[in-house]
């Protein structure tokens, strides 16, 4: 015969099995809130010391117009804009050429493309956006295609690979059911395929985060100069930008993945 969990205050209840299951949920949601606000809360420590630091600092006259809070704003939109705007450009690129490229008569350009992505990545980002510039120009959009060659790897390649692990038999159990290639497509193989895909545009919004910050170097906007205590404050904000962009990306996937998976 199966155990039954007898409610609190019932006959028969153990106090001390009810106060330790007790004390483990309240554990939980105390650590669940931690892993939730923790990070952010740390972020906003170093950054406020940093500031704290610069204040103290004796700045010269350029680098006091480029440390006010107009300047730093403007500049901390103009690298948004490059990291989210390129990275919405990577989805819309990569997810439809992944699933493309999953398809069975598509499966001889694979080759191609991936080599071509693996080159974007493979060239160093510098590269990428001082190539551009000179045979191009400078300015946002030149510095958007190029963080779009050097992330859309990472998505193409976990879009693939998340529609190439769901098991062929649940497909087929779907076409056994009557569903149509675009109903399979988009019921099962790419519900199951949504987890890995996250993973690949949280690791691509990441790269663009941290990349945006050369687009300074081509007159795109951007978080660095070549001012010492400046660049310092841009790598600072920079790195606290992309850990935190990468705390909500692990909230987003953990949330939007599929229940059960």
């Amino acid at each position: 015969m199966g155990l039954v969990a007898q409610p609190a205050g019932a006959p028969g209840a153990d106090p001390v099995a009810l106060a330790a299951d007790a004390t483990d949920v309240l554990r939980s949601r105390r650590y669940g809130i931690l892993a939730v606000v923790g990070l952010p809360i740390a972020l906003a420590i170093v950054c406020g010391l940093l500031f704290l630091w610069v204040a103290t600092k004796g700045l010269d006259s350029i680098e006091a117009r480029i440390l006010t809070v107009d300047a730093l704003t403007l500049a901390f939109s103009r690298h948004l804009a490059l990291a989210f705007t390129s990275t919405v450009l990577v989805i819309v690129i990569a997810v439809p050429l992944g699933i493309l490229l999953t398809r069975p008569g598509a499966r001889g350009l694979t080759p191609p493309v991936m080599a071509l992505a693996n080159m974007g990545q493979a060239v160093p980002s510098i590269g990428v956006l001082v190539l551009l510039a000179l045979i191009w120009s400078t300015g946002f959009w030149p510095a958007i295609v190029a963080l779009v060659a050097y992330a859309i790897l990472p998505v193409l390649r976990n879009t693939m690979v998340g529609l190439q692990q769901v098991d062929a038999s649940v497909i087929e159990a779907g076409r056994g059911m009557g569903m149509t290639k675009g109903a399979v497509l988009r019921e099962i193989e790419l519900p199951l395929a949504v987890p890995v895909i996250l993973a690949g545009i949280r690791t691509a919004l990441v790269i663009n985060v941290g990349t945006a910050a050369l687009a300074t170097f081509v007159n795109a906007g951007g978080l660095v100069t070549s001012r010492h205590t400046v660049t310092l404050v841009g790598s600072v904000l920079t790195a606290s930008l992309a850990l935190f962009i990468d705390h909500l990306g692990g909230l987003a996937e953990t949330r939007l993945s599929p229940k059960g998976l």
